[in-house]
Formats: structure tokens, sequence, C-alpha cells
């Protein structure tokens, strides 16, 4: 089975990667919405291994691992952690010694290496979680078959920026685009660089 990578934006309308408050932003509800789904339900399947930075990855952990849940909760936010603590998680750091978290480890070194190596191993599809400067290297690299990108409504003007300085143009073809209940946009953009599942 050839893995397929895909990586996960959350970003403001002036591309940083932050979480402000906005109307509905802190709406809480019962079921998964459509960025929620798209972003992770669907993926419970076929994914078997998530990549992260560090700060992204502890904060993952003490927010989202199952024994990080309040009972008060929604289910599908405990099928969420259930999903997160069975994966493969790889976390991506050169300080953390531990992670403190079940079936995870800790990869150093040059991001192309470790995505290779990641392709070789036996497993599902691949997702990369983590902020601006972990998802600059891939689409610098072009190491990501597709990307999700949630955009909210909001231009905050500070906070880290998604998008730096890169050699040469990157372009993406779209696959999808909805908007959602309170503002937000999903967009969802396929690699012209790479075929699908390609190392």
């Amino acid at each position: 089975m050839t893995r397929k990578i895909t990586a996960n934006l959350y970003m403001t309308l002036d591309g940083r990667g932050e979480f402000p408050k906005y109307p509905g932003s802190d709406v809480t509800s019962d079921e998964a919405d459509e960025f929620f789904r798209a972003f992770w339900t669907s993926r419970y399947k076929d994914v078997t291994t998530v990549v992260m930075g560090r700060r992204s990855f502890l904060g993952h952990r003490d927010t989202h691992s199952e024994r990080a849940r309040k009972p008060n909760d929604p289910k599908f936010m405990f099928e969420y952690s259930r999903f997160l603590d069975r994966v493969d998680k790889v976390c991506l750091s050169r300080r953390l010694k531990d992670t403190g978290w079940e079936n995870s480890r800790i990869m150093k070194g040059d991001l192309s290496a470790i995505v290779r190596k990641l392709l070789r191993e036996k497993g599902g599809n691949i997702i990369i979680e983590g902020g601006p400067r972990l998802i600059q290297e891939v689409l610098r690299r072009d190491l990501a078959d597709d990307y999700w990108f949630v955009l909210m409504p909001v231009v905050y003007g500070r906070g880290p920026r998604y998008w730096g300085t890169l050699k040469e143009q990157r372009t993406l073809k779209l696959l999808s685009a909805s908007s959602l209940e309170w503002g937000e946009v999903l967009l969802h953009y396929a690699s012209r660089g790479r075929a699908s599942g390609s190392s």
C-alpha cells in the first residue's frame, strides 16, 4: 500500500497560525461539524500515523488524549481521543526526551529524510498536523499529497505566519471548497508537484 500524506492547516485570513475568538468559535456541539469530519472523523479508518511538531504534540497530548478528557465532553471528542491514543504519533523535536503518550516516538533531523522513512514503513496514510513552521517546510519541500485548510473569518495581525519565502512557486489543485456555519471556509487542495501517494 502506498501511503498518502495530508497536511492540515488552521489559519486566519491573514495567514496566521492562531485560534482567535469570533462569533460562533466557542459554540459547542454534540456532533462533529463538517470541518472536523473532513480533517479527522473521515480519516480514522485510513490514517495510522500523525506527525506533529513539539508544541502541537504537547498541546494535543495535554488536551486531546483520552486521559485528558472531561466527563461531559461530547462523544465524538472521546472518539477523537481514542483515535489519537492508538495511532503512531511522531513528534518532531530535538529537545524533547520523553513523549509521555502511548504509541508515540520522537524523530529529529532532516524533514524530507523523516518523511521518506515513514513512507517506507508499513501502515496506512499519514496526517501532518503542525504549526506554520512545520507546514512551511512541508510546502517548501513539496512533501504532502494534499492539504486541508480551515480559514477563519478573522484578520488577526499577530502570531506566527504560515507563508514564508519560497525559492519556487507552489501551485495547488482545488478539490473542494465549502463555507461553514460561522463564516469559516473549508478548502481541500491537491499538490500538483507530486503524484498522489508518491515518495
